[in-house]
């Protein structure tokens, strides 16, 4: 269901560390940020030799993210972490050295299974080269749980908690169409990476909620940003180039709508083009707020942290595997909400940034609720 995915969640700052997709080249603007936040990673987690072992009952589990530095991946594993502590188990961290670094995500999870982990949570790089050591992982009698990008085929993990990316898409789409109003649409799209599961679904998603269909003339030009900012950007300058009647802009994640607001702007096009896109980090809500997207749609990577972590400690305990595809949620923000969608605010947003902080009397059914409108 996910190929390798690069870029999709090309952050150029660090913001949620207190991070696309998102949601990948992460730390190009702030490196000084990025070296210390890994410094404080490696602090914080450690780096656990194979033959480390929790003391008594206490259960190991193994997180295994793209990247450490990348704040969607920093969110979830914070969120790991805390849930851990709070079920009184142990979380051994690793994490690729960047997007797309199967080989160090695959030496990863062998050192997690010589750790003594009862289960493993996954955000796989490569949809496909993860499969045997992910079999070896489950023949050893340890849960593998897929968080955010699902491997293909899927059954090839216990189970996978991640965003529903078509309907995410949707949702974006929607928004996009009903905020162009009675103007004749002039479409650029701003996808990821080519081939990566997750970028097809977003893009096909938004292309069903704006109700377009793939190689419609309305759709004036596309081009692949990895989700990196300054390569959102420089699409989007030569999409302007090219096309300078653009109305409408599909990204594939915040970084990539943030280097495109940048080139729309400096071409004092901000008040003629409807912006939209998808992950919900703490800075995509701002670029809301400051009106630079005119919507985007979150993400609950907490949600799929904790439930991870919560899913291994049950089968700690009882032996009871979660199965399929679970799905965590996605919900519209934006401060101009139209008739006829669903969506919060972006002082919502900020509270709820990457995870429900709001206190409902069903949180879980509220999400799901959400995001299969």
């Amino acid at each position: 269901m996910f190929t390798v995915t690069p870029g999709t969640r090309g952050y150029s700052r660090i913001s949620e560390t207190g991070s696309s997709s998102q949601r990948p080249t992460s730390s190009r603007l702030l490196p000084v940020v990025a070296a210390s936040l890994t410094a404080a990673i490696t602090l914080s987690f450690g780096h656990f030799s194979p033959s480390a072992k929790a003391a008594g009952d206490q259960v190991l589990i193994g997180l295994v993210t793209k990247t450490e530095v990348n704040p969607y991946f920093v969110k979830l594993r914070q969120a790991a972490s805390a849930e851990a502590e709070k079920q009184g188990a142990k979380l051994i961290a690793r994490a690729g050295k960047f997007d797309g670094d199967n080989e160090g995500q695959v030496a990863a999870v062998e050192d997690l299974i010589s750790a003594g982990v009862k289960g493993i949570l996954i955000t796989p790089n490569n949809s496909t080269g993860m499969l045997g050591v992910i079999k070896k992982a489950r023949d050893k009698g340890i849960l593998v749980i897929a968080l955010d990008t699902a491997t293909d085929p899927a059954d090839a993990v216990d189970a996978t908690l991640a965003t529903d990316n078509f309907q995410a898409g949707v949702l974006q789409g929607e928004y996009a169409r009903k905020a162009l109003g009675d103007k004749a649409p002039k479409l650029a799209m701003l996808d990821g990476t080519p081939g990566g599961s997750v970028d097809t679904q977003r893009h096909d998603g938004f292309l069903k909620g704006f109700g377009l269909k793939e190689g419609d003339p309305a759709i004036v030009g596309r081009q692949n940003t990895h989700g990196a900012q300054d390569e959102g950007q420089t699409a989007m300058e030569n999409l302007l180039t090219a096309h300078p009647d653009i109305n409408v802009v599909y990204t594939i994640n915040e970084p990539a709508a943030e280097g495109a607001y940048a080139a729309i702007k400096s071409r004092g096009k901000a008040k003629d083009i409807v912006l939209t896109s998808i992950d919900g980090g703490r800075l995509g809500v701002q670029y809301v707020q400051q009106g630079k997207i005119a919507a985007t749609v979150m993400q609950f990577p907490k949600i799929m942290a904790a439930k991870g972590v919560d899913y291994v400690v049950d089968f700690a305990k009882t032996g009871k595997k979660p199965t399929g595809f679970i799905n965590t949620g996605a919900m519209l923000i934006t401060d101009k909400p139209l008739s006829g969608l669903s969506s919060k605010d972006t002082k919502w947003g900020l509270q709820n940034c990457w995870g429900l902080n709001t206190p409902a009397k069903d949180p879980t059914r509220f999400i799901a609720d959400a995001s299969n409108r």
